[in-house]
């Protein structure tokens, strides 16, 4: 079984013109088998600073170690913390910077990735810093309706491609439990 086989069921009610004897509004329900999704929202703004919590270690050692410019610093510390991501992910399913914010990697099947897939997860990452910018509008009472453009990094490509999932340390258990139930369910098909 894998996560992107996993289907959550959700059941809507959607209200009709008719009422019961008591007054009572009748509902109709609907239910739906929808993809499971693993991943939380708002995760981009967590795994970008997680990529800069990990670049930093190695900037500051090209720094102040080694002397080199802060652009440099910066500019040599991207695959460092390629190679270092992949082994650690690998490893561990997370890095330094996923582990502050309690995320890890899992892949289709709801493991650490492999070496391979790992690898090309964290070289694909640095097409992932293309932006996005979108339009929104905020109103306030004392400045009245203002638009402004806001900047969002697409973080999604390379788990798309390596079919990975990056999900908070606590759900772990609850994907196993899907997978392992949802497996059995299968078997008994």
């Amino acid at each position: 079984m894998k996560i992107s086989e996993i289907k959550e069921r959700k059941v809507i009610h959607r209200p009709t013109r008719y009422f019961d004897e008591s007054g009572q509004r009748i509902y109709h329900a609907y239910e739906y088998h929808l993809p499971y999704n693993p991943g939380y929202k708002g995760n981009e703004t967590e795994r970008l600073f997680a990529k800069w919590i990990d670049m930093l270690p190695f900037g500051l050692i090209f720094y102040f170690l080694l002397h080199k410019v802060i652009v440099i610093s910066i500019l040599l510390s991207i695959p460092c913390v390629i190679i270092a991501g992949t082994i650690t992910e690998w490893s561990w399913g997370t890095t330094l910077g996923k582990k502050i914010f309690k995320i890890k990697v899992l892949d289709d099947y709801g493991n650490y990735p492999g070496f391979l897939k790992s690898f090309q997860r964290n070289l694909l990452c640095l097409a992932n810093f293309s932006p996005v910018f979108s339009e929104h509008t905020t109103r306030t009472i004392a400045m009245g309706r203002r638009t402004g453009t806001r900047v969002n990094f697409s973080m999604h490509m390379n788990n798309t491609i390596c079919k990975t999932y990056i999900v908070k340390e606590s759900k772990i258990p609850e994907i196993r439990d899907l997978l392992k139930y949802q497996g059995d369910q299968n078997l008994l098909l």
